[in-house]
Formats: C-alpha cells, sequence, structure tokens
C-alpha cells in the first residue's frame, strides 16, 4: 500500500473553517472588538510574513524504466542463449539467440514485419540500411528505400563478421527494431524453452530512469503530462522531475492490468539517468505532485482571517498597533500547512493581526 500525505486543506474547506470556526473579532467598522481586558486586543497576534504557497501531495513509489514492452519470437525455435536481466543492449548487439543464431537489436520505429531481400522496397529497408551504415557496412551502400545489390553485400559483410551464414537476406526473426538502446528488465523464456511464433521471450524498457507512483483516482488533476514533482530518492538526495503520463499497473506475473487501484503515473527525472545513477531500486522513493505554487504572496495562519458581518460580507484581519486595533477587508487566495493567502489596501509584511485564542 501506498503512504499518502495531504499538505494542505482545499480552500473550500478552510473557507468553511473559517465561517464556523473563527472568533467574529469586528463588525468590518474599523473598529477594535472587545478582547482581553474590554480594550479590543485580541487574546493571540500572528505575523503577517511574505512567502510561497504550494499545492502538493506526497506518496511512495519507486525507481523503475520507462516504456515496458514485450519482445516476441518471430519465428518458432529453441532459445539457445537467453537474455541477460539487467544489461543495456546497443545497437548491433544480441538481444538473445534462437536456434544458435543472434537476435539482433537495430534502431527504429518501423518493426521487423518481413523477411527482407533484393528486390524489396520500404521504409523498413530505409531503416536497415541506415543501421548498416551506422555498424560500420556503409562502403558502396545507397542509402534509400530500395533493397538492391549494394545493400545485398552490405548485408553480407554485416552477416560475417556475426559468423552467420552469409545469404545477403534478413530473414524473419534475424532482428528486432526499437527506437534506441534498451534495458532488459527481465527473461521471460529460459535457455532450452522451446518458444513459438507470438511468445514472449524477454521484457525491455527504455534505459531512462523513471519512478512509478499511484494516486487515487480523486487525484486526476495531478496526473497531467508535464506537472511539477519533487522525488526523494531512497538515498536521502532530493531531485525535481515532471509527470511522463500514466501507465496501466503490472500484475505480480509482470502482465499489464494488476487490480491495482488507483491511477499510476511515471515520473522523469530532471538529469536523466546520473539522477537516480547509484539508487536502490528495491527501496521506496518519495514522491511530492505539486499541482499549485505561489510565490512571494502574503500570509497569515488560517485562524488570523475573520468572516465579517454586514451587508457585504466578506474576510478581514483585525491589525493589532499597539494599544489599539483596526479590522481591514482582505481578498484570501490559496491555502498551505495551515497558511492563507491575503492581499488588502495597505496591508504588507510585518504586521501584527490578532489570532483567535486555541
Amino acid at each position: 500500500m501506498k503512504r499518502s500525505t495531504t499538505a494542505l486543506l482545499a480552500l473550500g474547506t478552510v473557507t468553511a473553517a473559517v465561517t464556523g470556526g473563527v472568533l467574529f473579532l469586528g463588525a468590518g467598522d474599523g473598529t477594535g472588538s472587545p478582547g482581553r481586558g474590554g480594550d479590543g486586543l485580541p487574546p493571540a497576534t500572528a505575523t503577517v510574513v511574505r512567502t510561497d504557497l504550494v499545492l502538493a501531495r506526497t506518496v511512495d513509489g519507486r525507481i523503475d524504466f520507462a516504456q515496458r514492452r514485450a519482445v516476441k519470437a518471430a519465428v518458432e525455435g529453441t532459445v539457445t542463449v537467453a537474455a541477460a536481466e539487467g544489461r543495456t543492449v546497443r545497437r548491433g548487439e544480441a538481444l538473445y539467440e534462437l536456434n544458435d543464431k543472434p537476435v539482433t537489436l537495430l534502431y527504429g520505429p518501423v518493426p521487423a514485419f518481413r523477411e527482407m531481400k533484393k528486390g524489396h522496397r520500404g521504409s523498413d529497408v530505409l531503416q536497415l540500411e541506415r543501421n548498416l551504415r551506422d555498424l560500420g557496412y556503409g562502403a558502396g551502400l545507397y542509402v534509400d528505400t530500395e533493397y538492391g545489390e549494394d545493400t545485398e553485400s552490405a548485408v553480407k559483410r554485416w552477416q560475417k563478421h556475426l559468423n552467420r551464414e552469409t545469404t545477403g537476406r534478413i530473414g524473419r526473426g534475424d532482428v528486432v527494431f526499437q527506437p534506441g538502446e534498451v534495458k532488459v528488465v527481465s527473461a521471460d523464456a529460459a535457455l532450452a524453452d522451446q518458444v513459438g511464433p507470438d511468445a514472449p521471450v524477454l521484457t525491455i524498457a527504455s534505459t531512462r530512469p523513471v519512478v512509478r507512483a499511484v494516486l487515487e483516482q480523486t487525484d486526476g488533476a495531478l496526473t497531467a503530462r508535464g506537472t511539477k514533482v519533487e522525488v526523494t530518492l531512497p538515498s536521502g538526495k532530493t531531485v525535481p522531475g515532471k509527470v511522463a503520463g500514466t501507465v496501466r499497473p503490472e500484475g505480480e506475473d509482470g502482465t499489464e492490468g494488476g487490480g491495482q487501484e488507483g491511477i499510476t503515473v511515471e515520473v522523469v527525472l530532471d538529469g536523466g539517468s546520473r539522477a537516480a545513477s547509484g539508487e536502490d531500486a528495491e527501496a521506496a522513493a518519495s514522491v511530492t505532485f505539486v499541482s499549485e505554487a505561489r510565490e512571494g504572496v502574503l500570509a497569515v495562519p488560517v485562524e488570523a482571517v475573520v468572516a465579517l458581518r454586514g451587508e457585504n460580507g466578506g474576510y478581514g484581519l483585525q491589525v493589532v498597533k499597539g494599544g489599539t486595533s483596526e479590522m481591514i477587508r482582505v481578498e484570501t487566495g490559496m491555502t498551505a500547512d495551515g497558511r492563507i493567502e491575503v492581499s488588502g489596501a495597505g496591508l504588507r509584511a510585518g504586521m501584527k493581526v490578532g489570532v483567535a485564542k486555541q
């Protein structure tokens, strides 16, 4: 279960507290009201301060990696080298081996959906040729959408380097295209497992660290992309970040849809992988979601705000000057940590205001 802390009251709740639980210190006519010893002074005072108010909610989270997805076998075979959990795999490296042949990671947005050979055209061919060029097999290769003799020759040179049969063709299941380097999250098929087409072999994710946290369904406003957060990592270090989006929760078997209540969000950390370097991924992190912030506003304790009598109503503060006091009308705003934002003519930091005795 997650730990949840509400950092402040909603403004509507505070207003109810003011109107229902604060003494009516004055009638809003500019004069003091009866107080201690009948001198019109309040039983206690507080100081108007200029400060920052933050509307926030803090929950537990855990370090993870973004964009988890399964890699499935394209053809039937036997796993002869299983995926290595926790390993980072880059362009040209094998994710795993099937039937004693490496299944190689290449970069690109178009998935491998067919065998590629001489005479084929398409965006997948262009993607393949770009990878061959970037792997160092671009001599004599014209990068375009046509699988020509130049492409076939480059593929043969690459296959020879991989100790594979130099067919000049890319068979189904020979390569896996992903947008970039990946982290192996789990090996879903073990050594010697028989896998069929569309059977998951491993689960991968982006190498970008994220923090996953679960919010209540009523906290939907905090899940908006770009919402600012502060993350206290297991080491105690605090780093800023922002909400990248929502994800489906995982079940105990690693599949999506674990039946968890609430909304699971992914938070990206400012500084990327450096920010989470050396952190214990098994320990909990603390995530504070900031939905609203007011910087440099005047604020007083909630108990200082007075509900004014009369036709106009509204709110006021009993300003104390020496042995006298005066009621001034104020506008109220955001509340946080027992303080409420106030503004009004003549109001300034350092003033003493009346507070109902607790």
